[in-house]
């Protein structure tokens, strides 16, 4: 009972965002879209924008899939805990619009690090089994996931309720959301940076995200100061 509660107590777009994840999720497994190469990668996750799998509305379309059902898990989590509150607060609308726009951020911020991670590559002269190397290493470096808006919507919580008391595991006390997040958006530069060799963590991608969020929540936040509290 007390379960059923919570399902109707979530707000309608979080609740549809969440049905479509899960289920474009179980998609992939029907499909075989969990393993490295595959179809259902090749049409929908995100790709260089120089590899031949490369589609522009992939940039919306890789946010609805995942590598795992811990990855789809924890992000529908951290949507479910942080989106709720903000739809409320925003409307239906402008939530929506706002967890695109942070997906499509954190699609082009990874499209920006492909372009310097492959560099030196992407300016040299291939010769045809080498290009065709290339083209099977972009379809190994594909992006996908709702990371990338999922952290637009953490960082504009954190921006509009900064004393909001989170529990962040295996902290075992309360920090403030405002250094909460700071902390977690800090990690992934830091990640990023390092670009450890088997981390596979779309680290700029998050960072574009909550970017986009802080960025987007600051300008609503100064021309419609009435729809927040």
């Amino acid at each position: 009972m007390e379960f059923r509660n919570r399902i109707n107590e979530t707000s309608p777009i979080v609740l549809n965002l969440i049905i479509i994840n899960g289920l474009v999720f179980f998609a992939q497994v029907a499909f075989g879209g969990l393993s490295d190469l595959n179809p259902v990668n090749d049409l929908f996750a995100l790709h260089h924008y120089k590899s031949d799998a490369f589609r522009p509305y992939q940039l919306i379309t890789h946010m609805f899939m995942h590598g795992s059902f811990f990855h789809l898990l924890f992000n529908m989590l951290g949507l479910w805990m942080f989106g709720n509150i903000l739809e409320k607060v925003w409307g239906h609308q402008r939530f929506l619009l706002f967890f695109i726009v942070c997906g499509i951020a954190a699609g082009v911020t990874q499209m920006i690090n492909y372009a310097i991670d492959f560099h030196q590559i992407d300016q040299a002269v291939l010769d045809t089994n080498t290009m065709n190397q290339y083209q099977e290493a972009m379809r190994l470096n594909c992006t996908i996931g709702a990371s990338g808006a999922v952290m637009g919507v953490v960082a504009a919580f954190g921006y509009l309720f900064p004393n909001t008391q989170l529990f962040i595991m295996p902290i075992p006390f309360p920090i403030k959301a405002k250094w909460a997040i700071t902390g977690i958006i800090l990690l992934d530069v830091f990640g990023g940076i390092s670009s450890a060799a088997n981390d596979n963590v779309a680290h700029w991608a998050h960072v574009g995200g909550a970017l986009m969020g802080l960025l987007l929540v600051i300008y609503w936040n100064r021309t419609n100061k009435s729809t927040f509290y």
